[in-house]
């Protein structure tokens, strides 16, 4: 007997029926519909021909400065902007309030099929370590719900805001999975690149910067990142946000360093909601969409994922922790309308973003986790399409979300 048996389910677009087994957690099989399969189940879902995704990676999330719009005096004007507000805010942040903000954010991304998530934790010498504790708070409690990764973020620059560094050894050491950078708020991207490759080394942890969020063509930090990868053999364990100031180079350089990150095997987390948002004001006429160039990066076999970034706060007024969402604004403002961009789009949500994060044993085959969403739609182009509000959510093979279309 099975936990849980889904049937008459499809994995892809040719639209094959099969079942889906789930034992202990794990799925135990994968057969036709119909077929060979007869085990008796203690719980039984007909999908009625729905499709069944791996559950959505969240790679790129802030969670303790979510939902800051009504605490906010007015709304930013630039990304500097967006900082200096957030940083008059953070003082006021108190434990319970950055937990229930967060929580929040979780809860609803969990609803909308997200399974994984790495949120970037502030550490500073406005919240110390606060924001940290929270994030390593949030990642027990909700741990039968979410896998969550933490970033100790120095979200005001390290040797910009004395005391900075102290505070990132002190995140490693209580527990933090991975080495933040942020490269445009420090004046030095040489000291800033010893410093956290250092750490990373020191700890032995991946790393994941801030990088290039402008539409500036001479912001080419990411290509010093690609190369200090290199050379200290970090391929595989570096991710990049933002990456922005990349859409405004000419192609034949923006290939150049293209084909520079895949060498590195950095992943690109392109972040549409902000970056759209505050990109491209400086332009009196015709103003840049100031993206990353997705499918530029895609042609040179970057690993690219999208992530949610923020929710309703001073870098992005919008959106509700649902990957979905920011996947269909990308695919508007990026010319992907095609069945096989919506395939490319839903991949960044979950095996992109999987690999970005480092997570193993991912998808729907047999022996992986049974992180899973459900569909009443039987494609990738019709759930990008649609965003529909009607899934199913698995974690280990416990139902944990369950939204059902109102009628």
């Amino acid at each position: 007997m099975v936990d849980l048996l889904i049937t008459d389910t499809v994995l892809s677009k040719d639209g094959r029926r099969m079942d889906v087994g789930v034992s202990s957690g794990k799925i135990a099989f994968i057969s036709p519909s119909g077929e060979g399969m007869s085990e008796e189940a203690m719980n039984v879902v007909q999908a009625k021909g729905g499709l069944l995704l791996p559950g959505f990676v969240e790679p790129h999330i802030h969670l303790e400065k979510a939902y800051l719009l009504d605490v906010m005096d007015r709304d930013a004007d630039s990304l500097q902007d967006a900082i200096q507000i957030t940083a008059k805010l953070k003082s006021s942040f108190t434990d319970e309030d950055m937990y229930k903000r967060s929580l929040a954010v979780i809860r609803q991304a969990v609803r909308n099929g997200v399974t994984h998530m790495r949120c970037h934790a502030e550490v500073d010498p406005i919240l110390g370590l606060k924001a940290m504790e929270s994030a390593l708070h949030l990642k027990q409690s909700i741990r039968d719900q979410l896998d969550l990764q933490v970033v100790a973020f120095p979200q005001e620059g390290v040797f910009s805001s004395p005391g900075t560094e102290e505070l990132m050894e002190e995140a490693l050491r209580m527990g933090a999975d991975v080495v933040g950078g942020i490269t445009y708020q420090d004046e030095c991207l040489e000291d800033h690149l010893d410093f956290t490759f250092g750490l990373a080394e020191k700890y032995g942890k991946p790393l994941d910067f801030h990088t290039d969020f402008s539409d500036n063509p001479m912001d080419r930090a990411i290509a010093d990142i690609a190369r200090r990868t290199l050379i200290t053999g970090m391929q595989g364990r570096v991710s990049a946000g933002h990456v922005t100031s990349l859409g405004s180079l000419p192609e034949h350089e923006a290939m150049d360093i293209a084909e520079l990150l895949h060498r590195a095997g950095i992943s690109v987390i392109t972040l549409p909601m902000t970056d759209l948002f505050l990109n491209g004001r400086g332009d009196a006429e015709g103003p840049r969409r100031g993206l990353a160039p997705v499918q530029l990066l895609q042609e040179c076999s970057v690993n690219v994922a999208i992530g949610v970034n923020n929710v309703r706060n001073a870098f992005t007024p919008f959106g509700k922790a649902d990957p979905l969402e920011v996947a269909w604004l990308l695919a508007v403002t990026s010319y992907m309308g095609g069945e096989r961009d919506a395939l490319a789009l839903i991949r960044m949500l979950t095996y992109n973003a999987a690999q970005a994060l480092g997570i193993e044993n991912y998808g729907i085959k047999v022996g992986a986790p049974a992180d899973m969403v459900l569909f009443q739609e039987q494609s990738e182009r019709d759930v990008l399409l649609d965003k529909p509000e009607t899934r199913i959510v698995w974690k280990s093979g416990v139902q944990v979300g369950s939204v059902v279309q109102k009628q």
